[in-house]
């Protein structure tokens, strides 16, 4: 497709900084003169689109067609050109998350080893994604050198994430340190990510609850309004045709919205991504050609049986909002199902930790710690820790197997922070008992770090549950109930009771238009909560979208049906 739209516009144009830095991070072998070059075609194609689409509507739209479509041509180029950066700030967003996870991986292993190059090694090895890649990458290059990497990384990640770079450099600075005060350094390092991520998280809610708000309400609540007075205003004498209608509330009130969107996700400084499920895990079945098999009979009934009960127009709400919503749900569920298996699994590990290393730390061997504490954690984290342990006795095989191995007891559990526990305990296996304080350490770091992340989702519960309860219940409820009401008022003139009203707009043209704007709705601001309190997710979104789309739809027109009873 890229290669495709760059042929179109065969001249040549300037490389980008920007644009080549986002796609280097983003992991593409494209260019920024071959983003451009696919912008300028893509605004040519549009072009041409608008220029037929111009030709073929009625005179007397023609001109503001015209002006809106090429308009809307030229923009194109704009958007093609920035979706390479804004993809890159998503993804480094989340990737932001786990740098509290990575300094607290170097600097347990500084305390148990104070060398900086192992420590390095070790956080780079023992992590996930983007961050800890960047991080081995350095690493790689400071092989044969008397660098670790940390200096470097730290240099790359500086203008991202202050308090990373200032965190790495401490630990960094702790491996030439004298041993009285090495120990403090690294608290100290340990204090300036925690704390320089929860000030980042407390500036970026103060920063968009106002810009939250004013979308809230030019772009969620001030529209809904306006549906009530739609016919009023028509017979007042206002402009107003369901062609205005169909082109205001379902193109540019959602583009409006997206835009906003993306300037809210884009600012967000870091994201607690849920755990990476892929599709190669044994409890996410292929099952995508069964779950739109029946998803397209769920549509089609809620088609038919609406259309049957129903004024005519809300057979495609229904169908399309019920076939939508159950496709996204149907695809996600084994995901997210897995992912909370993953939860659960972390939530007691932090106890598991505190209960190995106070008896690492009394000189018992880790094996047997791990063999008499795990009959002493709840939950799924004490049957891991049952299971690490059974493998250990039949297999008679070490710690790192017996968590981390092809048959280990996280074989099946993608949780980057249990990985990274069980990591830790393999090296106390090898270190003894001077590694037992270290494990303690990490069960009080992980405490902190799970004290973070519920920090900043408290914070941003107030915004995020505004917007999913008005994009699944309120809008759908406000909307299905106003077009009602405002249909009652085109029957009233209709009948010439009010003959200024006679020529509202058609019931039909009404529903269909609001109800396609609440389905996007709903959509939208379900994404941007999520975005907003995890990153932009793609299972999870589609999850929490298709039940929202589920929801928007039964509301709005059960809000419809309820309203026009009393209208």
């Amino acid at each position: 497709m890229l290669v495709r739209l760059a042929a179109l516009y065969p001249w040549d144009v300037s490389s980008d900084a920007d644009i080549d830095r986002a796609l280097g991070f983003l992991g593409t072998d494209a260019d920024s003169t071959k983003i451009i070059q696919a912008g300028n075609g893509a605004a040519i194609l549009s072009c041409f689109v608008a220029l037929v689409v111009t030709v073929l509507v009625p005179p007397k739209i023609r001109i503001p067609t015209a002006g809106f479509l090429f308009a809307g041509s030229l923009l194109v180029s704009a958007v093609v050109r920035r979706a390479p950066v804004l993809l890159a700030a998503a993804k480094r967003t989340q990737a932001l998350g786990d740098a509290p996870d990575l300094v607290a991986r170097a600097v347990l292993r500084m305390r148990i080893e104070p060398t900086a190059e192992t420590a390095a090694e070790f956080s780079a090895r023992t992590g996930d994604g983007p961050l800890a890649a960047s991080l081995d990458g350095h690493v790689r290059r400071a092989v044969g050198s008397p660098e670790s990497g940390f200096a470097a990384f730290a240099e790359e990640w500086s203008s991202w994430n202050p308090a990373l770079n200032r965190a790495v450099t401490l630990v960094s600075a702790a491996s030439e340190a004298p041993p009285d005060e090495r120990e403090r350094t690294l608290d100290r390092a340990l204090s300036a990510i925690l704390d320089g991520t929860r000030e980042e998280m407390a500036e970026f809610v103060s920063e968009i609850r106002e810009p939250a708000t004013a979308m809230y309400a030019f772009g969620v609540l001030l529209p809904l309004a306006l549906v009530a007075v739609l016919p009023s205003a028509r017979a007042a004498g206002v402009p107003l045709s369901p062609t205005v209608l169909v082109v205001v509330y379902d193109v540019v009130l959602p583009l409006a919205l997206v835009a906003c969107c993306v300037w809210l996700l884009t600012h967000r400084p870091v994201a607690f991504p849920p755990p990476n499920v892929t599709r190669a895990h044994p409890d996410v079945p292929n099952r995508r050609r069964d779950v739109l098999i029946l998803s397209s009979i769920a549509g089609g009934v809620a088609f038919f049986v609406t259309g049957f009960l129903l004024p005519d127009w809300t057979r495609w709400i229904a169908g399309v909002g019920c076939t939508l919503g159950c496709s996204l749900v149907g695809v996600t569920q084994p995901t997210v199902r897995v992912r909370s298996r993953v939860h659960a699994a972390e939530e007691n590990l932090t106890d598991a930790l505190y209960l190995v290393g106070r008896r690492v730390n009394d000189g018992i061997a880790v094996e047997r710690a791990i063999s008499v504490a795990s009959d002493e954690i709840p939950g799924e984290t004490g049957k891991l820790f049952v299971r690490a342990d059974s493998i250990q006795r039949r297999l008679r095989v070490g710690v790192r197997e017996s968590f981390l191995g092809n048959h280990g007891a996280l074989a099946d559990v993608p949780s980057p922070r249990a990985r990274s526990a069980a990591a830790l305990l393999a090296l106390s296996a090898r270190e003894g008992r001077p590694a037992g304080g270290a494990v303690l350490s990490m069960a009080d770091h992980l405490d902190d770090l799970q004290q973070v992340e519920r920090e900043a989702r408290r914070e941003l519960a107030q915004v995020t549950g505004t917007l999913r309860h008005t994009g699944s219940l309120f809008g759908p409820l406000v909307s299905g109930a106003t077009v009602a009401l405002a249909g009652g008022m085109g029957d009233v003139g209709a009948t010439g009771t009010n003959a200024a009203l006679a020529g509202t707009f058609p019931a039909d043209v009404l529903g269909l238009a609001v109800g396609v704007y609440v389905l996007l709705l709903s959509a939208i601001l379900t994404t941007l909560a999520v975005g907003l309190e995890h990153g932009l997710d793609r299972t999870l979104v589609g999850y929490r979208v298709g039940h929202a789309l589920l929801s928007a739809t039964g509301i709005y027109l059960a809000a419809f049906v309820l309203a026009g009873t009393v209208a």
